[in-house]
């Protein structure tokens, strides 16, 4: 049996980190593809040359046409400028409409079959823009967002209790950013709620800490932002798609009525195998996160439109 084909775009510190974990983890041959001369090629080389020492045969090859792209089952979208401090997600619009929507449309038409991915930021917004311009059915369009919020939510809540991480369970809705909705009704220790081990004002704290994950990690770094983090939870998104294990996790799925939303990519838990996106998953929300949830889909409708005057 032929091995899957994974292309990641962008060969910055998120792309070269995905290039690791998936080669790490066996899971396809791996294209990595940027503007820049001898970076990809570079890198590629170099992650290649790594694999007799993690015991994997994976084959990790860089270039900067996207011919090497060609027949990728799964397509993994990191271009862009990265965000700098001071700079909101919207900040970003001009400049990475133009460079994702580009790449969709090479991407797509070497790949017609493939599953998109999209990483760059503003990250709702990047998806909707992919899939105008790749033509692709919605369902093979998503985001990574939901993963890598609730991923610092989980980490925060394991850090603050003093327990495994493996052992805590959250759910995070709504557009990756300010407006994100961490459900705390919906996170459990063990099975336990969370309101067991942690009390209310506490937990509002760790909340607003998951919200400004991003910014803390970029106000730290100065010069970049966030990727080791944001490259693992693309890579446990491409392995429930490409091994078709049906993981629930929360993505930037579109919607097509759910959650009284439709035509919107927004942060929803939805179920992954290969079909890509194959259910969404509605859950019970109270008053307080609906309109939580509806604020973050009005701002991620805001960003849409803004898309919309630039493709």
């Amino acid at each position: 049996m032929a091995r899957k084909k994974i292309t990641v775009v962008g060969a910055g510190n998120v792309g070269a980190s995905v290039v690791a974990y998936a080669s790490a983890q066996e899971l396809g041959d791996v294209a990595l593809v940027d503007i820049l001369e001898g970076v990809p090629q570079g890198k590629g080389l170099d992650m290649f040359q790594a694999t007799p020492v993690l015991g994997v045969d994976t084959r990790v090859t860089g270039a900067n046409e996207y011919d090497a792209t060609a027949g990728s089952d799964i397509i993994i979208i990191t271009a862009g400028i990265p965000r700098k401090p001071g700079m909101s997600r919207s900040d970003l619009l001009n400049t990475n409409v133009k460079i994702v929507g580009e790449v969709a449309q090479k991407a797509a038409k070497l790949s017609p079959d493939s599953i998109m991915i999209i990483i760059s930021n503003p990250l709702d917004a990047m998806v909707y823009t992919a899939w105008k311009k790749s033509g692709f059915p919605p369902k093979r369009i998503m985001g990574m967002a939901g993963v890598l919020d609730t991923a610092r939510f989980r980490t925060f809540i394991a850090d603050e209790i003093q327990i495994s991480v493996e052992d805590v369970h959250a759910l995070v809705l709504g557009g990756h950013g300010d407006t994100m909705v961490p459900l705390t009704r919906y996170c459990f220790v063990g099975g336990i709620p969370v309101s067991h081990f942690i009390p209310g004002p506490r937990l509002e704290e760790i909340v607003q800490r998951t919200r400004d994950g991003g910014a803390e990690i970029v106000g730290l770094l100065k010069t970049g932002s966030a990727f080791s983090a944001p490259a693992a939870s693309a890579v446990q998104m491409a392995k429930s798609i490409l091994l078709d294990k049906k993981r629930l996790l929360p993505v930037a799925a579109h919607l097509d009525g759910e959650y009284g939303e439709k035509g919107i990519f927004v942060g929803v838990p939805a179920i992954l195998g290969a079909g890509g996106v194959e259910k969404v998953i509605e859950v019970e929300l109270i008053a307080e996160e609906k309109a939580a949830f509806a604020k973050s889909v009005a701002a991620v409708r805001e960003l849409m439109a803004e898309v919309d005057k630039l493709l």
